[in-house]
């Protein structure tokens, strides 16, 4: 079955070319557009996507408003949203990944990295644009949380402070297989573990609290 999508952005040449680059790959089918957040999340709702894909700046209800009615916090059966944007700005990553976002990138991303983005999201990865994901780790590196991150409910083993690195790196699960010399079986357990013992819903949860903890460091970003 073919990866559903819904697509989101006010501008209709920028959503008409989404579609195309997304309907052009055998194993992705955009299933719904919208011109608007709100038009955005009554169809997410009712088709049920497998990934949505929303631009940020949008009328009515913007796109981590939308991200957030979708798979936020209260969401009992959250989506999968990948935001994409024009704006390369970090309080628009950080507020969407808070949101519940599992991708962020740029509209000049190019095809393959948007595709993969698609993917990524729809088998429970996250993926976010490369330079992004440097300077986030460095800035948070930098700078400690407002308030102290929640202590896991169990200690972390060694391997799983490891894979817990490599997914605040934005790793894929194939990736982290191969640096850390594991199966992706065992990775995918590490990660069920990891989002048992910090109370994460996803990956991209991991990640954040891998950064308010100073887990994360900076280090070599994704190959571009």
């Amino acid at each position: 079955m073919p990866i559903r999508v819904v697509v989101a952005d006010d501008q209709e040449i920028v959503r008409t070319g989404l579609t195309m680059i997304l309907d052009a790959q055998p194993d992705i089918e955009v299933v719904g557009e919208a011109a608007d957040g709100r038009r955005a999340v009554e169809l997410a709702k009712r088709l049920r996507p497998d990934v949505c894909l929303f631009d940020i700046r949008m009328p009515a209800v913007d796109g981590i408003e939308a991200t957030r009615h979708l798979a936020g916090p209260a969401v009992a059966d959250p989506l999968a949203v990948v935001v994409i944007t024009t704006f390369d700005l970090d309080e628009y990553v950080y507020a969407a990944l808070r949101a519940g976002a599992r991708g962020f990138l740029l509209k000049d991303a190019g095809t393959a990295l948007l595709t993969q983005a698609v993917r990524a999201a729809a088998e429970g990865d996250a993926l976010i644009a490369p330079s992004i994901t440097t300077r986030l780790l460095r800035a948070f590196a930098d700078a400690g949380p407002a308030t102290p991150p929640r202590q896991p409910i169990d200690a972390l083993t060694d391997r799983e402070e490891d894979v817990l690195v490599a997914v605040a790196r934005g790793r894929t699960n194939t990736e982290i297989a191969e640096e850390l010399y594991i199966s992706l079986s065992t990775v995918k357990t590490h990660i069920a573990s990891l989002m048992a013992k910090l109370g994460a819903r996803n990956r991209v949860e991991i990640a954040i609290w891998a950064h308010e903890s100073g887990r994360a460091r900076p280090g070599p970003g994704r190959p571009g």
